[in-house]
């Protein structure tokens, strides 16, 4: 990777960031700026942005990627709707799916010469990707192991982890018909290519990094819209009703949605019983919570935010809820402070979690990479006991953090509210940020303050 040009062109990310986000937590989106949701791309306009950014990144970071992890050949073998994690994201737009079986390779010749990109696949990719497979009187993985040969490589990286999930697409059957194509020789010469794999995922480019912005401002439109009298009134609309408007709000935006939006509702105890029966619907004095998540140009953001139903002749939240907000606030500062470059996520957790607790917070940390998956490739940070968290999670987080990733700042704070009679309220938060040499900061602002809904 050409390190000048790429930190040139980060420090000019970073620079867009910073002037949008301002100092770590000075920020909150404006309810009325709605500029970002009036602007999606069309489909045509998306895959011309997609493909730009793909062809930077396979000319800069798979070479970096695969130095880094010492593999000379890198193989990805996949069948069509049974793709490996990593495939979608290293063929252009506007492709659908894996055709048949879909062999790419990464041949890295050395700085002088680049990564040699080619497809064993039976279609072409024109530019993208030169074809090996030639001869159709071959058979597939007979035409393959004639180029593997004659590459000779020290190193083949295939996509097999007992660990990460992102690293392991390649199947049992595809890997025994690789290993009777190449005999054992060659076989020997595997090795797993999972931090290739997490690395190519979870990298941004200065391109990304850029429009991130713009994906979470579209994000924070969304949410100041829901949370407000234009969806709900009161006495009327249900948490239910608020989830499914989200949702047709998605489609109707031309956006995807990784996973169903929810609402939940926090409620003072001694008049929860008064609304057993229907406890679904918004009633004034409740603390709602948010959590949605779009994917628009082939990216994911993750938000969870808060907000008030005032009573009549209430203008704000009581000073309890605002205190837990404060003090959530607190334990993102912690937390984020963290963020060192090559530190594991268990180290990042752990002295988080213990920071925030000895100022007398009660955090509780689950964070996660974002990226081309809303769960996505890279660092993971998560506090919660074994029977909560997933499974083989502490395994996952010592994989080490690196620069140019982004995350979904994600945590809940626990705090006493006098105005519930100590009852204690829960603040979920999650918010997206980026990890780069400027250390880690959100990419639109926060929420600062309880959202208010009349």
């Amino acid at each position: 990777m050409n390190l000048k040009k790429y930190f040139s062109l980060l420090v000019l990310s970073v620079f867009i960031l910073s002037s949008m986000n301002g100092v770590l937590f000075s920020q909150q989106k404006e309810v009325a700026d709605v500029r970002d949701s009036h602007n999606i791309l069309s489909e045509e306009k998306r895959a011309q942005v997609m493909n730009r950014w793909l062809k930077w990144r396979l000319e800069n970071i798979v070479p970096e990627l695969m130095r880094r992890e010492n593999i000379d050949l890198w193989l990805i073998i996949n069948r069509e709707y049974n793709e490996d994690p990593v495939y979608m994201s290293l063929v252009p737009e506007p492709t659908m799916a894996a055709r048949r079986t879909s062999i790419l390779m990464f041949h890295d010749q050395g700085p002088e010469k680049g990564v040699q990109r080619l497809s064993g696949s039976y279609y072409g990719m024109g530019e993208w990707y030169q074809t090996t497979w030639k001869d159709k009187k071959k058979m597939q993985f007979e035409s393959l192991a004639e180029v593997i040969k004659k590459i000779d490589p020290k190193k083949i990286g295939i996509n097999v982890s007992p660990t990460f999930r992102f690293g392991d697409g390649l199947t049992a059957s595809m890997k025994d018909k690789l290993e009777q194509a190449l005999g054992p020789e060659l076989s020997s010469r595997f090795v797993s290519a999972e931090n290739l794999c997490l690395g190519w995922l979870e990298t941004r480019s200065p391109q990304e990094l850029s429009v991130y912005r713009h994906l979470c401002g579209i994000a924070h439109d969304i949410i100041a819209e829901f949370f407000s009298n234009q969806v709900i009134t009161p006495g009327i609309t249900t948490a239910d009703d608020v989830v499914w408007w989200i949702r047709q709000k998605f489609t109707d935006l031309g956006l995807d949605t990784w996973f169903q939006p929810s609402i939940s509702i926090q409620r003072y105890e001694k008049i929860a019983e008064k609304y057993k029966e229907n406890p679904e619907i918004i009633r004034r004095g409740d603390l709602l919570h948010c959590d949605i998540g779009i994917k628009y140009l082939g990216l994911c953001t993750d938000m969870q935010w808060q907000a008030y139903v005032c009573k009549i002749g209430e203008d704000d939240a009581p000073e309890g809820l605002k205190k837990a907000m404060e003090r959530t606030l607190k334990v993102a500062e912690i937390f984020m402070s963290e963020f060192k470059q090559g530190r594991t996520g268990n180290e990042i957790t752990d002295s988080a979690m213990d920071k925030a607790t000895r100022a007398g917070l009660r955090p509780l940390i689950y964070s996660h990479p974002l990226g081309f998956h809303g769960h996505a490739a890279g660092c993971s940070m998560d506090a919660r006991a074994p029977e909560r968290a997933p499974e083989g999670i502490r395994t996952e987080m010592e994989y080490p953090l690196h620069y140019n990733t982004c995350y979904a700042i994600e945590f809940s704070s626990t705090t006493s509210v006098p105005e519930w009679d100590g009852q204690d309220v829960r603040i979920g938060f999650e918010e997206d940020g980026v990890f780069t040499q400027n250390g880690c900061r959100f990419i639109d602002g926060c929420q600062k303050k309880i959202l208010l809904i009349k």
